[in-house]
């Protein structure tokens, strides 16, 4: 898809793509690094995809985001939502859905590159 049509989609939308790309991340991440059975694979990738940790990483990488990343993650944060926070802040829920919409748009752009990179928090060389 080229960036100007991703721009364009309902940033929550970008956060509905966004949630599958990070929940498969961390799912892969955990098969990789553990040798731990799928319910506690469950309940370590539960405890990283919730808003609260999303909202925490994103405040990690926000200093990597490029201007045209910042855009996204704005529109996405300040959208107007259908869904409430359920077990985190309305400020974490927000930062969430924003960081959510970055993933979401890097993937539909296929900027897997720019996408792994912020995902590794900005390492090059973590495999």
């Amino acid at each position: 898809m080229d960036s100007q049509k991703a721009k364009n989609l309902n940033p929550i939308v970008l956060a509905f793509v966004g949630d599958a790309v990070y929940s498969l991340f961390v799912r892969e991440r955990l098969t990789f690094s553990s040798d731990s059975k799928t319910g506690e694979l469950n309940k370590k990738a539960t405890e990283t995809v919730c808003a609260t940790a999303q909202s925490a990483f994103m405040k990690e990488i926000e200093g990597l985001l490029t201007e045209e990343e910042m855009t996204v993650y704005k529109r996405a944060r300040n959208a107007k939502k259908g869904t409430r926070a359920k077990n985190a802040s309305i400020q974490d829920y927000n930062t969430a859905t924003g960081f959510e919409a970055v993933l979401g748009y890097l993937y539909l752009v296929g900027q897997n590159d720019r996408l792994n990179f912020l995902l590794n928090k900005g390492k090059t060389n973590e495999g």
